[in-house]
């Protein structure tokens, strides 16, 4: 355990992200206090004045590293980079190690080089002002300035003052992943609510066209949860009462997740062909199936490829496969014959991710036992996926990190040419709102880039179905209060 004794506590989270980076196996405490309480064999100490900061560290009741800077401007966010600039550069004379993104702790690197390019910043003048300002390694500074470019020319002839995408929630899989923690339920247990939560669902969609008519929308995102647990009849109907309650004029693209191969049938694909469905997701997570036992995907390898080549010829020419790294047990090699096997199915879109084991997912519950098999990602293992997803021609187009993820490194969505998520990159971006619907669903109202007003679906099931019109009203209230209801 890492014992952190701070004085300003506006500052903690950023504190506990930085160091959190490069003790990713261990607690860290970050608390205001006078004194050091905790018999912690590594003690850390911050304080931050109007005049300066400063920071130890210190082992065994000895300092190990320990200094100090003037503070140059006010600013709050100038004094954040200072303060954890200081941290970084002690931090790696301590372990003697580096990381890939330096000071960058929050999950959307990209945005950084967007706002630059937006104002008229070069690719290099950028690249400068990452390397300096947050001592990222130049591979991951040309990696987020490369998708950054990308993203602006997709997202080129959106209108975000008027355009606005929508994401609906299906919260049921066939069984749940050992290291998930999405707002997601086992179809057995909640079978014979289905119903009543598409009933509750359909009310909410109905509300949020009417709410708002006459925007354009741009993007639809059918998530999960795994969509196509539903039936095909009741994937019919999902899929209509959307197409009755909104206007497709503007409609750029529309994604339905078909992440699970044990939910695919040729009729669920038929269904989503009928509809113009113009992306989908087929995932395997790893191509390796002793580790697709161990974290509870209870279908084969060879379902995968099967659920793919269905989706191929029920004419789904856009089709993207989730890939994890970090898995229990899976080392390069396994990552390597991974991608082999992806390399053949040729998808038209590859999202890899970082393993990253949030609270509530049963691998962090069992820590120790997993542990034991290891969590592994490099440096090594994601410049593969990088060379593999490149020589395969699809190349980075979004990019996002998340808290606690092996490795300290990155989820990278590749795209062939014309086939980028344009929806994974407004959610990243942050530029346009995105109406949401079903249990667990956060509607983000975008206003401005510094401006953005959240409105919340509870998550439990039983309480969606129970609570729909108090969580309809939520959003009309909130919608009213700054003027957004339509007519």
């Amino acid at each position: 355990m890492i014992e952190v004794k701070i004085n300003d506590e506006s500052f903690a989270y950023d504190i506990h992200s930085l160091i959190q980076a490069f003790y990713g196996g261990q607690e860290v405490q970050v608390r205001v206090k006078e004194a050091f309480t905790e018999e912690a064999p590594v003690q850390m100490d911050v304080q931050i004045t109007e005049q300066e900061i400063s920071f130890s560290i210190i082992q065994n009741g000895a300092f190990q590293e320990k200094g100090h800077v003037y503070v140059e401007n006010p600013d709050r966010k100038a004094v954040k980079n200072q303060l954890k600039k200081l941290m970084y550069d002690k931090l790696c004379a301590f372990t003697g190690e580096t990381l890939p993104w330096g000071t960058l702790t929050g999950i959307r690197p990209t945005k950084i080089p967007m706002a630059m390019l937006e104002e008229g910043r070069s690719n290099l003048e950028i690249a400068r002002y990452m390397w300096e300002t947050y001592d990222c390694s130049k591979e991951k500074a040309a990696l987020a300035i490369s998708i950054a470019n990308r993203e602006k020319e997709v997202l080129k002839n959106l209108d975000y003052e008027k355009g606005y995408s929508l994401y609906v929630g299906i919260p049921f899989c066939p069984s749940i992943c050992l290291y998930c923690s999405f707002s997601s339920s086992p179809i057995k247990v909640w079978e014979k609510k289905v119903e009543d939560y598409l009933t509750a669902l359909f009310k909410e969609i109905a509300f949020l066209g009417k709410a708002y008519a006459g925007r354009k929308l741009n993007t639809v995102y059918v998530g999960g949860g795994t969509p196509t647990t539903l039936t095909a009849e009741q994937l019919e109907r999902l899929m209509t009462c959307i197409e009755q309650n909104f206007d497709f004029t503007y409609l750029q693209e529309l994604t339905v997740e078909a992440g699970r191969p044990d939910s695919v049938t040729p009729e669920k694909l038929k269904v989503l062909k009928d509809h113009k469905v113009t992306r989908i997701s087929v995932n395997p997570q790893t191509m390796n199936q002793k580790t697709l036992d161990l974290i509870g995907r209870r279908h084969t390898v060879e379902e995968t490829k099967q659920a793919f080549y269905m989706a191929r010829e029920a004419g789904h020419d856009n089709i993207n496969m989730d890939l994890i790294v970090g898995l229990p047990g899976e080392d390069i090699e396994d990552v390597r014959h991974t991608m082999e096997e992806l390399k053949k199915l040729d998808p038209d879109s590859i999202t890899v991710h970082s393993l990253a084991v949030k609270r509530a997912a049963r691998l962090k519950l069992f820590r120790d036992t997993y542990e034991e098999m290891g969590l592994k990602n490099s440096r090594e293992i994601m410049d593969l996926t990088y060379r593999c997803c490149v020589e395969q021609g699809v190349y980075p187009y979004y990019l996002y990190r998340q808290k606690n993820m092996a490795g300290n490194f990155e989820n990278v969505g590749y795209a062939k040419v014309d086939k980028a998520g344009i929806y994974n990159i407004l959610i990243m971006e942050e530029k346009q709102t995105i109406l949401a619907a079903g249990a667990g669903a956060s509607t983000k109202f975008v206003f401005a880039s510094d401006h953005i007003e959240r409105v919340e679906n509870v998550k439990d099931v039983k309480q969606y179905i129970e609570r729909i019109d108090e969580m309809i009203e939520r959003k009309r209230s909130f919608m009213e209060k700054n003027s957004l209801l339509s007519d």
